[in-house]
């Protein structure tokens, strides 16, 4: 095989080489190499997989009744199941806004807890199928101790903004939302979290603090996403407010500790 032969093929090793260490820190499709004019066929259908998974993720109903009995076993009460005004997918879709408002909180019952979790399908189902309940039982290990806690919402064709509606309903002090991302083509099963203090109808974006890219082994972890609500949890009951104002905290002292290492080694 000649050299002009390997580079039209995409095998020249040296370029191999050069992407597949740069590959090791990312999961963005770079150095894909040629077939001609065109993508390799094999980059091709890796991207046609991956664009089909994206679309299922966002499709996908999620399956309330397996998921409240998954999250029953976290052992902070019977989940109670809820629905925006949206009426399916489609119109969830269409329509962001009848995602953030209720159908019926009726069923909600009123507990005054300092803390309140809502797990929303959002526009990734399965990110909360595959990692909600992991996630859940990380932050009602890392705050349980120090908080009192509601029992939890399941929230379907839900916005961010349900959370506020359902808040209320609760009366919490404090707000966690549990919800799926938007599905890219590297990642399909990615879970946020949305920290909102003092919730209620109306609250703006800026009011909250986001979490994203929850989903290990490779984005961020359970219990490393659990440390840094805890750290806002904290951060907005001193504070008064969440939000912009509210930074995240939670490596200062790995920090401060790792330069006071720095400091005795010196």
């Amino acid at each position: 095989m000649t050299v002009s032969e390997v580079a039209v093929n995409g095998n020249d090793p040296v370029q191999q080489d050069f992407w597949s260490e740069l590959r090791r820190s990312t999961q963005s499709r770079i150095g894909l190499g040629r077939a001609g004019d065109a993508l390799p066929t094999r980059r091709v259908l890796e991207f046609r997989a991956a664009h089909a998974a994206a679309r299922d993720a966002v499709h996908e109903p999620l399956d309330v009744p397996s998921l409240a009995e998954r999250v029953r076993t976290v052992g902070i009460g019977d989940p109670v199941a809820v629905t925006s005004l949206a009426t399916g997918r489609g119109e969830y879709l269409r329509r962001p806004d009848l995602g953030r408002a209720p159908a019926d909180l009726s069923a909600i019952p009123r507990s005054g807890a300092e803390l309140g979790f809502v797990l929303g399908d959002g526009l990734s189902p399965r990110a909360l199928t595959d990692h909600g309940v992991e996630l859940l039982a990380a932050l009602v290990a890392e705050l349980s101790d120090r908080y009192s806690i509601a029992p939890p919402v399941i929230a379907t064709e839900a916005r961010v903004a349900l959370g506020d509606h359902i808040a209320e309903a609760m009366g919490v002090q404090t707000l966690v939302v549990l919800i799926g991302e938007r599905p890219g083509l590297s990642v399909a099963d990615s879970l946020g979290i949305y920290l909102t203090h003092l919730p209620r109808p109306g609250r703006a974006d800026s009011d909250r603090n986001c979490i994203s890219n929850i989903h290990p082994p490779e984005g961020l972890g359970y219990e490393q996403a659990a440390k840094v609500v805890a750290g806002l949890v904290s951060g907005a009951r001193r504070l008064g407010r969440s939000g912009v104002d509210l930074k995240d905290t939670s490596r200062s002292d790995e920090l401060s500790a790792s330069e006071t290492t720095a400091l005795i080694i010196e």
